[in-house]
């Protein structure tokens, strides 16, 4: 299948659905885009699982968000030449909607919900190792050195929980000296930590840092 996905389709309608965007008619790629979206997730989850069993969960979900955003699966569109399979409406073909990035990224989720359906879950970790493998060999969560909001917003996001909400409260001393106090508040956990810092972004760094700290996701 990773070789040639294009030709191994047993149900060739359902390959040309997912090459067909919605401006070109019915029956369309979003419902396998909406399929491949949660294929994929789950895939590259479990390949990044396997790969770093010591790593923690917001390390791994910053580093799948790396792999499935959409200009990365763009590219491997543009590496497997999706854009010249692409059925595109009259308007989008003049617009280069086959060189729009959010198409294509929607075109590389619907074909690996359709080979899902086509010819089985072995068969689409099969493509998405080929497509993705390289990428996946590369990754690494050393160099993802993310400051304390970044990591409190992933840890949040990983939970499907909501985002924390930063308040400055004061700001103290001379022009050149000032001091700022800012507030974290995580309503649906019940927590509210303060930082203080020489700047607004120092002081919200701080009090994400603390708010990490109690949730026991500090370093």
């Amino acid at each position: 299948m990773s070789e040639d996905w294009f030709k191994a389709f047993s149900n060739a309608e359902l390959r040309d659905q997912a090459l067909r965007h919605r401006s070109a008619g019915q029956p369309h790629n979003e419902r396998l885009e909406f399929l491949g979206d949660a294929i994929l997730g789950f895939l590259i989850a479990d390949a990044l699982y396997q790969k770093f069993p010591k790593a923690r969960e917001g390390d791994l979900t910053h580093a799948r968000s790396q792999l499935v955003r959409e200009s990365t699966l763009a590219e491997i569109a543009r590496e497997q030449k999706l854009g010249a399979l692409l059925q595109l409406g009259a308007g989008e073909m003049k617009s280069g909607g086959h060189r729009r990035d959010s198409i294509l990224a929607d075109a590389v989720e619907a074909v690996i919900a359709a080979v899902y359906l086509d010819a089985g879950m072995h068969s689409a970790q099969t493509l998405v190792n080929a497509w993705f493998g390289e990428r996946l060999q590369l990754v690494s969560l050393k160099a993802q050195a993310k400051d304390p909001k970044t990591r409190l917003q992933e840890w949040l996001q990983s939970k499907q929980h909501a985002l924390p909400v930063y308040r400055l409260l004061q700001a103290t001393g001379s022009e050149h000296a000032k001091q700022f106090e800012v507030s974290c508040e995580l309503e649906q956990l019940a927590v509210f930590t303060q930082g203080i810092g020489n700047s607004v972004k120092a002081a919200e760094a701080d009090a994400a840092l603390q708010a990490l700290s109690l949730l026991g996701q500090a370093k």
